[in-house]
């Protein structure tokens, strides 16, 4: 059974920076690609950041883009969100998310969920 964990939300003033972590168990952590999602109240789930199974490869959402760093550690089963220059509106609950497949693309599909972490960035 796929565990996602996340961790390192938190309250942060706008300009600030937070580092998400998410910890997996329960398959083989470097044969898949890995991402984030985020959801604020009222609104549908946006994707964030993905990862390919390797590292090597990434992909981020137009609001994020030069401002958020997906990496990952294969040896320590854990992907990393790093969010820097946060504003206001990345206020939401942030998922882990993991993939049946290995490649970061357009039409990947992510099966499994963790909890969510809040992240709140005030003005």
């Amino acid at each position: 059974q796929v565990q996602l964990v996340e961790s390192g939300g938190g309250l942060v003033q706008s300009g600030g920076s937070l580092r998400l972590s998410c910890v997996a168990s329960g398959r083989t952590f470097n044969s898949y690609a890995m991402g984030w999602f985020r959801q604020a109240p009222g609104k549908e789930r946006e994707f964030v950041a993905a990862i390919n199974w390797s590292g090597g490869s990434t992909s981020y959402g137009d609001s994020v883009k030069g401002r958020f760093t997906i990496s990952r550690d294969n040896a320590k089963n854990t992907v990393t969100l790093q969010m820097n220059s946060l504003k206001p509106e990345d206020t939401a609950i942030y998922y882990c998310a993991g993939s049946d497949s290995a490649w970061v693309q357009p039409t990947t599909k992510y099966n499994y969920w963790g909890q969510g972490t809040q992240v709140t960035v005030s003005s």
